[in-house]
């Protein structure tokens, strides 16, 4: 777990402990299903919690909470998708809070930035580079020597460019300075299996979306995108990054459900309850989290952008630095130079 994290996870135990209540007055009576549109592949780590979340939420609400399947253009397809919708509070989205933050910045989407979404986070989760299990590459150390001197021919399985996976392998490539040849899939669990398979020689994908290969022995885990080791029941320590990169900068990677600004007062006021009194104290999200390698971390409204914004500003102004900034952060109101927000 990084330092920031923990000192993340820390603000939100002391800001956001609420009394649950086995019964709250529900502002907001939805009168037919939700969707709540994953614009990413099955089995990928949005997906995974997404799925996780949604009967909590259905048996809160009383309506069936769906989850869509909308894979496309690293999410940027299934998104738009969402902020196209009526804003009637039927249509959510869900995803890692950077991607909806900076599509504007990589170009995906346009006209859009974190306050275009009412943010509702659950997990924080980590990268791992793992390799097949009979792979050429026994440690972290050996594939860094590969990528530096063979480049294009090393191969890195990833949901897209500005996947988890796509962005943590962009960062690896930018602190180390090496290049890569990546291969895309319509989710990590896709690029996770295909990496299993042979399909490609690498993959950075996150940690939830690998742990039943490197439990099976179809993946070897490399490292961990953290200065502290993570710990999988029935697997060695995953060794963090900084044992080879100690000056990598790193912030947690929050994931949740995103509704779109302009719904209904109401519909908001009883989401902020049901996250309070359901998903905070929920033991199916803490189990999948403990399980799979993910930290429960569950927030909401000004607490979970703030939470939010550092892994937001790394991923912005990451992209300037890549060359990959179609517009540049500060359309969104972070300025690179100081890496802070301006708005």
């Amino acid at each position: 777990m990084t330092r920031v994290l923990c000192t993340a996870l820390a603000v939100s135990a002391s800001v956001v402990a609420m009394t649950a209540s086995a019964a709250f007055a529900q502002d907001w009576q939805p009168d037919r299903p939700i969707n709540i549109i994953v614009p990413w592949g099955a089995g990928g780590s949005t997906d995974q919690v997404t799925r996780v979340t949604a009967p909590i939420l259905s048996e809160a609400l009383g309506v069936e909470v769906i989850v869509v399947n909308q894979p496309g253009a690293s999410g940027a397809i299934g998104t738009q998708e969402v902020l196209n919708a009526p804003r009637d509070g039927y249509t959510w989205t869900a995803n890692a809070i950077a991607n909806n933050a900076t599509y504007s910045v990589t170009g995906l989407l346009e006209d859009t930035n974190i306050d275009d979404w009412n943010i509702y986070l659950s997990v924080a989760n980590v990268p791992v580079v793992s390799v097949p299990a009979d792979s050429e590459f026994e440690d972290f150390g050996q594939l860094l020597e590969a990528l530096k001197s063979r480049g294009q021919d090393i191969t890195i399985a990833t949901a897209g460019v500005t996947s988890s996976g796509g962005t943590a392998i962009a960062a690896l490539s930018d602190e180390a300075g090496f290049d890569y040849n990546m291969i895309t899939y319509d989710g990590g669990g896709p690029a996770a299996i295909a990496t299993a398979s042979g399909e490609a020689m690498v993959t950075t994908q996150l940690a939830v979306e690998q742990t039943e290969l490197i439990r099976g022995n179809r993946l070897r885990a490399l490292a961990v995108l953290s200065d502290q080791p993570l710990s999988l029941e029935g697997v060695d320590p995953i060794p963090p990054i900084t044992n080879w990169l100690p000056d990598m900068d790193l912030a947690p990677d929050y994931f949740g459900i995103f509704i779109p600004a302009g719904v209904p007062d109401e519909v908001i006021a009883t989401m902020d309850k049901i996250w309070a009194d359901q998903v905070q104290n929920s033991d199916a999200i803490k189990t999948y989290a403990e399980t799979f390698g993910a930290v429960f971390a569950p927030s909401y409204g000004d607490e979970a952008r703030a939470l939010a914004m550092p892994v937001v500003i790394l991923e912005a102004c990451s992209s300037v630095e890549r060359g990959e900034a179609v517009n540049d952060p500060s359309t969104i109101g972070i300025d690179c130079e100081t890496r802070t927000e301006t708005k």
